[in-house]
């Protein structure tokens, strides 16, 4: 990962607080290694390499919002089963646990419409739960992320197409809208691709490029002047000094 070029933030006041718990269950998936959570629907890709580590999970549609919930923090703990144990644990969403139509949504189809549901990893499963109930029944809520460093920005794409992949948000942990804009452009509104990426079909090689972003659940908006340098390239990740609150 390349160090911070250069950043300049604009940051509104705004703060995102934790929320009120709720109701929902909780599976596993994958063994202890937590391999098979690489990669996934919000496209992080390898999970340690971009900080997440093994304290995720995949959520159901209903939670996973189209990709705006990726990068969102939850604390979840166990209820009302004699598998639990006590306290909570803190997850990132970093994945989809896509519907199962062929069972019922009682009956092995748990993250089908409208269920809330969280498909952990093993690991972070084995915090709240013995491995072998295989479902618990959880409370949750949404808390403030707590990432060190600033916002991170994976470049991929060509001369003529940027995709970005924004990891490691703080504050909400999701984006809702993101412009990027050259030393010789204004500012371009990226389109929402999938999970947490978004792209501009522009021509961008050989400047440098700034970012806005603006919070989906706080609506505070970042702009990071100057965080990729002019010679920047594709399989690069480049860090800004700020973040969300």
């Amino acid at each position: 990962m390349a160090a911070p070029y250069y950043s300049t933030p604009t940051i509104s006041p705004t703060m995102f607080k934790a929320m009120p718990w709720k109701q929902a269950f909780a599976t596993f998936y994958g063994d202890e290694t937590a391999s098979e959570t690489m990669g996934g629907a919000c496209g992080y890709g390898n999970l340690f390499n971009s900080g997440y580590g093994t304290a995720t999970a995949a959520l159901s549609t209903v939670l996973f919002g189209n990709g705006y919930s990726c990068g969102q923090c939850f604390q979840i703990m166990c209820v009302k089963s004699k598998f639990c144990y006590t306290g909570f644990t803190t997850i990132t969403a970093t994945n989809l646990c896509p519907p199962n139509w062929s069972q019922d949504s009682n009956h092995g189809g748990w993250c089908n419409p409208p269920r809330q549901h969280f498909d952990m990893s093993k690991p972070a499963f084995m915090k709240i739960a013995q491995w072998k109930a295989g479902i618990v029944p959880v409370s949750y809520r949404r808390v403030p992320c707590v990432n060190k460093g600033g916002i991170k920005f994976a470049l991929q794409g060509n001369g003529y197409w940027l995709l970005v992949y924004v990891m490691n948000v703080a504050g909400g942990g999701d984006v809702a809208s993101m412009w990027v804009k050259g030393s010789k452009t204004g500012w371009m509104s990226m389109s929402h691709n999938w999970g947490a990426s978004y792209q501009a079909f522009a021509t961008l090689s050989g400047q440098t490029l700034s970012f806005k972003l603006t919070s989906y659940t706080s609506h505070e908006t970042i702009i990071v002047n100057n965080v990729a340098p002019s010679n920047w390239r594709v399989g690069m990740t480049y860090q800004a000094n700020v973040n969300f609150h």
